[in-house]
């Protein structure tokens, strides 16, 4: 079945973000979470925490592809440190990443109505997904909100250094 990616889905797709507890949500396209490639779209509100974790034991790929609004990708060394920032906004240019195996990320929006196509290696099995990061509050803890808020604040302090 086609499956086309129109203005109203997204705004669908945001709105039931919008009033989701985790401020995200994703509509898978694949149909069986065996899949060789798990596709969907994913839509990021203004406070949803992504705990940073790297896939790897499986190896998987995932890729960010962002179609409105805009995300920042963030990488970090093993140690927990973010050693890059990368903006994924099309009015800026900058339209998609692909974060390989065993690289250690996070994502937040920047704004409300972000919604990313993203790709990533199948099957999804949740038990192997992904290797969460011991260094960061895991999603739903209390420190949540601070640690976006560092990250967010880092980023924009990276901006700054950039156009220097």
């Amino acid at each position: 079945m086609l499956k086309i990616v129109t203005p109203k889905l997204l705004d669908e797709l945001s709105h039931n973000a919008i009033i989701s507890p985790r401020k995200r949500l994703n509509l898978n396209f694949h149909d069986d979470l065996a899949d060789p490639i798990n596709r969907m779209l994913n839509a990021f509100e203004l406070g949803t925490y992504i705990q940073p974790h790297k896939h790897e034991n499986p190896d998987k790929r995932e890729v960010f592809i962002v179609l409105r609004g805009s995300l920042v990708v963030v990488i970090f060394d093993d140690s927990g440190n973010p050693v890059d920032f990368i903006l994924l906004d099309p009015e800026k240019g900058n339209y998609a990443v692909e974060v390989p195996p065993g690289v250690w990320h996070s994502v937040f929006s920047l704004e409300t109505g972000t919604v990313v196509y993203e790709v990533k290696d199948g099957p999804y099995l949740q038990i192997s997904d992904k290797n969460f990061a011991s260094w960061a509050p895991k999603e739903g803890d209390s420190g949540c909100g601070d640690y976006l808020m560092q990250l967010t604040d880092q980023f924009n302090s990276w901006k700054v250094r950039i156009k220097s």
